[in-house]
């Protein structure tokens, strides 16, 4: 069965890259990523345009392709999380959150009992067809499912050690988007505000033994923050990578 070599690489300390996926519905995005060299990709149900097949798709081939694949759901319901993880993700990013008892709630939704309370519902296709007992399946799924937190408000910024404290946490990926603008400083990713909210996000991570990340479109933020204790870290998405080396090449060309 699949080992989760993102959540094994986080847990050993390693620093893993990825980006966002969308818009694009074509499986070959998922192919592309992984040939560049990323490591994982979050498919977004929150802001993207993805039905539930699209999503099934672009998680298997980001799966035939090495590439882990995450959904970050439109809300922390049921539903939601446990279909995601029957399409075969490996992981589910959670957005907007501010409560840890929701949270609690949440991550037992992607883990099968005694861990959780997810239903059982795989099909072979979900383990390669290979053969395996139903424990064995559980054990396998419950260990290697990761659970990534997003901290988008000033209300989880508050209230990040006991969000943290929550059990089963992999790792945290900060959208500065959205906490730019409850902090009251909206698209300013370098303000004096933002940074020392990320460092605060960063450091509380460490205390708790989760891997801190956050999600820049700017190769120099990611950079930064790289070099500045980042080790989950999405860097742009496949519009973005796609329209900037297309603008680059148009730019030569005309230049």
């Amino acid at each position: 069965m699949r080992i989760n070599s993102v959540k094994q690489a986080l847990r050993e300390g390693q620093t893993q890259f990825g980006c966002s996926t969308s818009m694009l519905r074509s499986p070959e995005v998922p192919r592309i990523l992984a040939a560049a060299g990323l490591a994982w990709t979050y498919i977004d149900s929150e802001h993207g345009g993805f039905d539930l097949e699209t999503l099934q798709d672009l998680i298997r081939a980001a799966n035939e392709a090495g590439l882990c694949p995450i959904v970050r759901v439109a809300d922390l319901q049921y539903p939601l999380v446990a279909r995601a993880l029957d399409c075969g993700a490996q992981g589910v990013l959670f957005p907007r959150v501010e409560s840890p008892e929701l949270l609690e709630k949440a991550i037992s939704w992607t883990r099968f009992p005694p861990d959780g309370v997810r239903g059982f519902g795989l099909q072979p296709t979900h383990l390669s067809y290979e053969v395996a007992s139903m424990p064995e399946i559980i054990a396998h799924c419950n260990a290697n499912t990761m659970v990534v937190l997003q901290i988008e408000t000033r209300t989880a910024l508050e209230r990040i050690d006991e969000l943290l404290s929550v059990p089963k946490i992999d790792a945290v990926m900060i959208g500065p988007a959205d906490l730019s603008i409850s902090l009251g400083v909206p698209g300013q990713f370098e303000h004096p505000a933002l940074v020392e909210a990320i460092e605060k996000i960063r450091d509380a991570c460490n205390r708790h033994g989760v891997a801190p990340g956050l999600h820049m479109r700017s190769l120099k933020l990611i950079q930064y923050w790289r070099d500045h204790g980042m080790r989950f870290l999405s860097c742009n998405s496949e519009i973005g990578f796609m329209l900037e080396k297309a603008t680059e090449t148009v730019a030569a060309l005309k230049g």
